[in-house]
C-alpha cells in the first residue's frame, strides 16, 4: 500500500468512527505476566518547577541525560513532558512565549534559544523511547494575568479568556479558543517528531463550591443561538469540549497520521448515583462528566482519541474511590481501544500495593500498561519502586502495544543480515527501508538472541537483548566458541513488528 493511500484509507476510517461506534468489550481476564508488549510510561511536569529556571543549558542537558538513562533502566519506554503548561512553551513557537517555569520569566528566551523539547525528542528516541508532547489545553495562566509575557496570546484576544478560581482560563465555550489551541497542535506535530499529543485532566476547571464559571456570554452568544436552553448549559459545555477533541484529532490526522492522541482524564468518569441507568462506577467522587464536562468515553467509542489512561490514583480499599473498583469499570469500558493506567506513586507506596496493583491490571484483558505520576517519585526511588521496578515488573524490555486500530500491517523484513569484524568490532548489521515521512517502513529495530539449538520465541521478552533506531549492533564477542542465533525484526512508526531475520555466529 503507498502512503498516500494509507494516509487517505486512515483519514476515511476516522470519519467513519464519527458515525459508527464500536461497542464491544473482549474476554474480561487473562494471565497475569511481564508481557512482551506493554506501555511504561512516566510524567515529567513543568508547572511550579523551579529547577529548570536554575539551570544552564549544559546543565540542563547534563541533568535529562541522567532522568532518561534513570528511567529506561527502570524499563520505561515512554516520556510523557509537559511542554505547554500554561500557554506558553518549553520550546520554540512563534505562537506562545517561552515559559517562566523554563526560563524564570515568561517570553525570556534561553541561553541560545535552546529548544528543550527538541533535545529531549532527540534522546529518547536514541533509548527506543517515545515522546508525548503533554499539553494543558484550556489553562492559561496560573495566577491570573500576573506573570504574563507581552507576547501571550491574552492580549491579543482577551475575549477568548476567563478568570476563575484566580487562574486565567481560555473559555471552552468560545470558538477562537479553540481554534487556537488547534493551531498550536498543529505546529507541534508539523515541526517536531512527536509520538504523540497528549492531555490530562483539566479541561473546564475543577468547580470550587459555590462559584459559579464565568461563561454567561459565551452561552448567550454561542449557547443560545445554537439552541442549547438555559437549563442545558452542562450539555453546551460538554459540547464545547467534543468538538475541541474531534478537532484535535482531525489536525494531528492531516498533519502526520501516525502521531497518537492520548488523554488522561480524572479516574472516575460518573458514580453510579449519579446515572439514570446504573452505568457509573460504584464511587462517590468528582466526575469528569458531571464536573469537569469531559465525556471521555464518547471520545473513545468515537475514535476521537487513541489512547485512554485515567488516573486511578487511590488506594485498593480506598472507601470513595476503590482503586479495584475503578479499574475494573474502566477495563469494561475501553471499547478495543489501547488502555493504560495512570498511577500515583507516591500513594501506592505508602499503602504498600505495588505488587497487589501490578498483578491485578496486568491479568485485566483490557490494560496494556501503565504512567507513573511523578517521574520524580521514581528518581527518589519512593519505598523501593525503582528498584522494584527493575527486579520484578521491568525485568526485560518493553514494545510499545501495536496501535492497530491505526494500521495493522507489519513492515517489511530487514534484509542482508551479516555478522562481521569492523573497526568498531564485531559488528551485526543489516538493511532495511526507512522514510521519515513514511509510518508503515521500519522506524526500530528488535535484536533477540538465543542459544544455538533453543527454539525461536519472538513473544518472550527475556530474549530481547536490544531496541534500538540503528541498523547494526555492536556483538558481545568473547572468544569465539560460543554458538548463538541472533533474530533482527523491523517495527513501523505504529509498532507493528515484522517476521525475523536471523544469523548464526560464534561469539
Amino acid at each position: 500500500m503507498k502512503f498516500k493511500h494509507f494516509y487517505l484509507l486512515l483519514l476515511g476510517v476516522f470519519c467513519l468512527t464519527v458515525s459508527c461506534r464500536t461497542t464491544q468489550v473482549t474476554q474480561q481476564t487473562r494471565q497475569p505476566k511481564e508481557a512482551k508488549r506493554e506501555f511504561r510510561g512516566a510524567w515529567i511536569q513543568t508547572v511550579f518547577q523551579p529547577e529548570y529556571a536554575q539551570m544552564s543549558v549544559p546543565q540542563l542537558k547534563k541533568d535529562f541525560i541522567r532522568k532518561l538513562n534513570y528511567l529506561q533502566a527502570c524499563g520505561i519506554n515512554a516520556l510523557i513532558f509537559q511542554v505547554r503548561p500554561e500557554a506558553d512553551a518549553f520550546y520554540r513557537s512563534k505562537l506562545e512565549p517561552w515559559s517562566r517555569f523554563y526560563t524564570g520569566r515568561q517570553g525570556m528566551a534561553p541561553e541560545g534559544d535552546f529548544d528543550l523539547m527538541a533535545f529531549l525528542i532527540e534522546e529518547c528516541h536514541k533509548r527506543g523511547m517515545e515522546f508525548h508532547a503533554w499539553l494543558n489545553p484550556f489553562r492559561a495562566g496560573t495566577s491570573g494575568t500576573d506573570n504574563l509575557a507581552d507576547s501571550h496570546i491574552y492580549f491579543q484576544h482577551p475575549e477568548w479568556f476567563v478568570t476563575y478560581n484566580k487562574q486565567l482560563l481560555f473559555d471552552p465555550g468560545h470558538p477562537g479558543s479553540r481554534q487556537f489551541i488547534c493551531r498550536v497542535v498543529r505546529d507541534i506535530v508539523s515541526r517536531y517528531d512527536v509520538d504523540a499529543i497528549h492531555m490530562d485532566d483539566y479541561f473546564y476547571p475543577y468547580p470550587v463550591a459555590g462559584v459559579p464559571f464565568p461563561d454567561d456570554k459565551s452561552f448567550q452568544k454561542y449557547g443560545l443561538s445554537k439552541g442549547y436552553k438555559a437549563t442545558q448549559r452542562g450539555a453546551w459545555r460538554r459540547a464545547n469540549v467534543n468538538e475541541l477533541i474531534r478537532d484535535l484529532k482531525r489536525t494531528i490526522l492531516l498533519t502526520k497520521p501516525w502521531v497518537r492522541f492520548g488523554i488522561s482524564p480524572f479516574g472516575i468518569y460518573r458514580n453510579k448515583k449519579s446515572t439514570p441507568d446504573g452505568s457509573g462506577s460504584d464511587t462517590n467522587g468528582l466526575q469528569n462528566y458531571d464536573d469537569l464536562y469531559a465525556d471521555i468515553t464518547r471520545w473513545v467509542r468515537e475514535g476521537w482519541i487513541d489512547y485512554n489512561m485515567p488516573q486511578i490514583y487511590w488506594e485498593i480499599g480506598h472507601p470513595a474511590a476503590d482503586y479495584i473498583t475503578l479499574i475494573q469499570w474502566w477495563n469494561q469500558h475501553a471499547y478495543d481501544r489501547p488502555l493504560y493506567i495512570g498511577q500515583d506513586v507516591a500513594r501506592t507506596m505508602k499503602a504498600k500495593q505495588l505488587t497487589r496493583k501490578m498483578r491485578y491490571e496486568r491479568a485485566l484483558s483490557q490494560v496494556d500498561g501503565n504512567c507513573f505520576w511523578p517521574a520524580n517519585e521514581l528518581f527518589w526511588n519512593n519505598g523501593g519502586i525503582a528498584d522494584s521496578l527493575k527486579r520484578n515488573y521491568h525485568r526485560y524490555p518493553a514494545l510499545i502495544p501495536a496501535y492497530t486500530h491505526m494500521h495493522d500491517r507489519a513492515p517489511q523484513k530487514v534484509k542482508k543480515l551479516k555478522a562481521e569484524w569492523t573497526a568498531k568490532g564485531y559488528l551485526l548489521h543489516w538493511k532495511a527501508e526507512q522514510s521519515a515521512n513514511n509510518p508503515e517502513l521500519a522506524s526500530y529495530f528488535v535484536i533477540y538472541r538465543f542459544e544455538n539449538k533453543e527454539a525461536i520465541d519472538l513473544n518472550d521478552p527475556s530474549n530481547i537483548v536490544a531496541i534500538t533506531r540503528e541498523t547494526s549492533y555492536l556483538l558481545p564477542y568473547d572468544n569465539g566458541e560460543q554458538k548463538y542465533r541472533y533474530v533482527v525484526t523491523a517495527v513501523d512508526r505504529f509498532h507493528n513488528e515484522s517476521e525475523g531475520k536471523s544469523k548464526k555466529v560464534k561469539l
